[in-house]
């Protein structure tokens, strides 16, 4: 099995879609043949109420769960937990028990590293782990970048999202030179957007000319759908809902994009090991 990539999902606005895109770019690679694990790393447990489960609170082992362990240093059954989703995706569940975890981890030995050290045991299982963050930049936030190889940004079409970048760039920066120096970022996806109105397209300019020259900013636009909106309810990803929509279309070639960057990013690695 390849290497497995870790990548945090994650703006600290809220209503930009990163549970959406964590949903569908997972269960894409999944359809692509790829072994993924999606971490739902959000104590209102959206992604895991999105892949079907309404009811968090009667789950008996969630992140915070083993999150808990880890910092207690006791065992861990790493596949006590996991849930798996038809579409071909597993998952680990959150619930309001994660809002806790801030605190937990406020006296804790190297606190930052807490989701990597339970990840990492993971990892030779899974060639993706996505982790969809919490629209803050907290604790929980900082232990998804600790534990990422890398980020992707999903920016809503709208001016005042894109203002709050700049916080979120300064806090990847700081992670970067603190906490993990390998840490990249993928890139930015410009989500919801209606490229029928001057609003999106001179957001789609501006995120291009303010940010292109240093963080790649995907060729792909996710369209605002009510199909997509639909999708949480009904437990499924945008492919099974509505497969021929717009945005299951879109969805396709971003994980196109994302495949293609890692294998990019892969080959990169291996010939300047191989110098």
């Amino acid at each position: 099995m390849a290497k497995c990539r870790v990548i945090a999902i994650t703006n600290q606005k809220g209503g930009t879609g990163k549970t959406t895109t964590t949903v569908n770019l997972g269960i894409g690679l999944a359809n692509e043949g790829k072994k993924v694990l999606l971490v739902d790393a959000d104590p209102q447990g959206d992604l895991t109420t999105s892949l079907g489960w309404t009811d968090q609170d009667s789950l008996p082992v969630t992140l915070s769960t083993q999150m808990e362990r880890a910092i207690r240093d006791e065992p861990i059954n790493l596949q006590e937990g996991i849930l798996h989703h038809e579409e071909g995706v597993d998952l680990i569940p959150a619930n309001i028990e994660l809002s806790g975890m801030e605190m937990t981890m406020v006296n804790a030995m190297s606190r930052e590293f807490t989701m990597k050290s339970y990840l990492g045991g993971l990892k030779k299982e899974y060639e993706y782990i996505l982790i969809d963050c919490m629209p803050s930049l907290g604790m929980l936030t900082i232990n998804a970048l600790a534990a990422a190889d890398s980020v992707i940004v999903p920016v809503q079409a709208h001016y005042l999202p894109l203002k709050g970048m700049t916080q979120l760039i300064k806090t990847i920066g700081k992670v970067q030179r603190q906490i993990n120096p390998g840490l990249k970022v993928d890139g930015v996806l410009l989500t919801l957007a209606d490229m029928r109105t001057n609003l999106a397209r001179a957001t789609a300019d501006s995120l291009k000319q303010n940010y292109g020259r240093v963080i790649k900013v995907y060729q792909t636009i996710i369209p605002v759908a009510v199909k997509a909106a639909e999708t949480s309810a009904a437990g499924q990803s945008i492919y099974s809902y509505d497969k021929h929509s717009a945005a299951a279309k879109a969805y396709e070639a971003f994980t196109r994009e994302v495949i293609r960057d890692g294998e990019k990013q892969r080959h990169k690695t291996e010939s300047s090991l191989s110098r």
